[in-house]
């Protein structure tokens, strides 16, 4: 008989995105998040002033198991913009691309950014009490649109892995999100390189035999 998990509770503070019982957390600081920007110069500009200041902070509950788990856990993004872009993370497409993921808010005002290999492009508001769904091998980034810090919950499978290369390689995402006179708009990333053949192809051959039909 295999040895069993013991159940828990995780309490969640939607102000500050901590959480109950992490078995680990992170932090990005904005000087550790180079190349994400178009403007070079608004990016270094904020570096030398506060460089050092926390963009974004993941806490999470890993669970031992290798597969047929979820990992869980927050992640809290400070506002604020470089240039004309919001605050994001790196973002990433999961190891085994065939993984979903959940996003749920908690507080504050976002967007998840999408991008399928091909490089069709979707965004998603997120705002308290908003689920939003990442299908399998979709590439995925939070963006803070709004002037307070974005909290959200997130759940995805333990085996899944993150591929945070896959948008290096490609210079970026195909859109970026931009503030806009109401909000945000998605404006076409002029670094942005598509993929060849081959490599979505590797995207989708790093699936295994628990893709959907």
């Amino acid at each position: 008989m295999p040895q069993l998990a013991q159940p828990s509770s995780h309490l969640i503070d939607a102000s500050s995105g901590r959480m109950g019982n992490p078995t680990g957390q992170y932090e990005k600081r904005l000087r550790e998040l180079t190349g994400l920007y178009s403007d070079a110069a608004a990016f270094e500009a904020a570096c030398r002033s506060h460089g050092e200041s926390v963009a974004y902070r993941v806490f999470d509950h890993r669970p031992k198991q290798a597969s047929g788990d979820l990992i869980f856990g927050t992640t809290f993004m400070e506002p604020g913009r470089i240039g004309d872009e919001f605050y994001m993370t790196r973002g990433h497409i999961h190891a085994r691309a065939n993984r979903p993921e959940i996003y749920y808010g908690e507080s504050g005002d976002g967007v998840m950014l999408m991008e399928s290999p091909e490089g069709e492009v979707r965004a998603e508001p997120i705002r308290a009490r908003v689920a939003v769904y990442v299908p399998p091998f979709w590439i995925h980034r939070s963006v803070n649109t709004g002037a307070a810090p974005l909290v959200m919950t997130f759940f995805y499978p333990n085996d899944s892995g993150q591929d945070y290369g896959v948008i290096d390689r490609s210079g970026g995402m195909a859109a970026r999100v931009q503030r806009a006179e109401q909000g945000w708009k998605l404006v076409p990333n002029q670094s942005y390189r598509p993929r060849t053949a081959d490599e979505i192809k590797r995207i989708y051959a790093s699936a295994d035999e628990a893709t959907f039909t």
